[in-house]
């Protein structure tokens, strides 16, 4: 039997172990996007996610929920992390977990993209699949079911509601972005997913320049192609989702995205995801109805996990 004093050592050790994880989450670069729209009084800057740990902007707050669930006594290397992804913040989790020897257990709607599976099989993730048309919403409901049927086996991560999803980008992403702009920064705009993005950057973004513009994204249809991204009015609204941060809600199709992923690879050199396109979708609309500004969004990820969309596109 293991003494009280080793598993002290061990979940300390662990502790540190998670600490240092976090010096490579963050701090990723602000890119100018110049070429796509004409106004030089505006200019747009996008966030290039993908260019930390775990490969997408997910890796916030993936990393914040495992550090705090350590550092809360919740979870260790005895226990399973479970959860309920479209992929960003599973592979993330994944990397995480890897590095800390910590097993994950993943929902996972079955119509992922195969590059993200075959991530996260990489990484020795147990996969559970669910149906395509339940989305996300489904795989919540299996994630949840599977805690109740086994709690003491799995930490139950669950991204959508869990507080330290937004506080990651409270403390990390508001903070750079003003920052990098030289606090000139006048609108922020991207899409909702979890939500967590959005909501964490723009309370902080909102509480150092009150006049700031907030507009949050969403996919003009409830059947999108937009992985990641929430139709609010037809899906579960997440939890920590506060309808009171947007000043604004904006529409982006598939299509539009689409067509923003083919220009910023030839016109910025940038080969960037669906939802990093919708996303500079949304601020190049916004810039053509703006005299000046300073216009700040995200690039969730790349190109290297959508194979399938990325040879349709080109």
């Amino acid at each position: 039997m293991k003494s009280a004093k080793f598993i002290e050592n061990k979940i300390d050790d662990l502790k540190q172990r998670s600490l240092t994880i976090g010096s490579y989450i963050g701090e990723t670069p602000l890119f100018p996007i110049q070429k796509l729209h004409s106004n030089k009084d505006v200019k747009i800057f996008a966030k290039l996610e993908w260019q930390q740990f775990g490969g997408s902007v997910k890796a916030r707050p993936a990393y914040r929920i495992i550090r705090d669930a350590i550092k809360n006594g919740k979870l260790d290397q005895t226990k399973h992390l479970l959860d309920a992804s479209s992929g960003n913040t599973g592979i993330a989790y994944a990397h995480v977990g890897a590095a800390l020897d910590i097993p994950v257990t993943l929902c996972l709607p079955e119509n992922a993209s195969e590059e993200r599976k075959q991530i996260l099989k990489a990484l020795g993730v147990n996969l559970k699949l669910t149906s395509r048309s339940g989305g996300t919403d489904e795989a919540q409901g299996v994630a949840k079911s599977i805690f109740e049927e086994q709690p003491e086996k799995y930490f139950y991560a669950d991204q959508y509601s869990n507080p330290s999803n937004w506080k990651a980008h409270y403390d990390t992403t508001g903070p750079e972005i003003w920052d990098q702009t030289d606090h000139t920064l006048t609108h922020f705009i991207t899409g909702l997913g979890t939500t967590g993005t959005f909501t964490g950057t723009a309370r902080f973004l909102k509480e150092q320049y009150p006049d700031i513009q907030l507009i949050g994204l969403q996919p003009d249809l409830a059947m999108h192609g937009l992985e990641g991204w929430k139709h609010l009015e037809t899906a579960i609204t997440p939890k920590i989702y506060d309808s009171s941060v947007p000043d604004e809600i904006r529409t982006v199709s598939t299509e539009e995205a689409h067509e923003v992923v083919k220009l910023t690879a030839r016109k910025e050199g940038l080969l960037i995801s669906p939802s990093s396109g919708a996303n500079l979708a949304g601020a190049l609309q916004l810039a053509e109805q703006l005299d000046e500004g300073v216009i700040v969004t995200i690039f969730p990820d790349d190109t290297s996990k959508y194979g399938e969309i990325f040879n349709q596109l080109f």
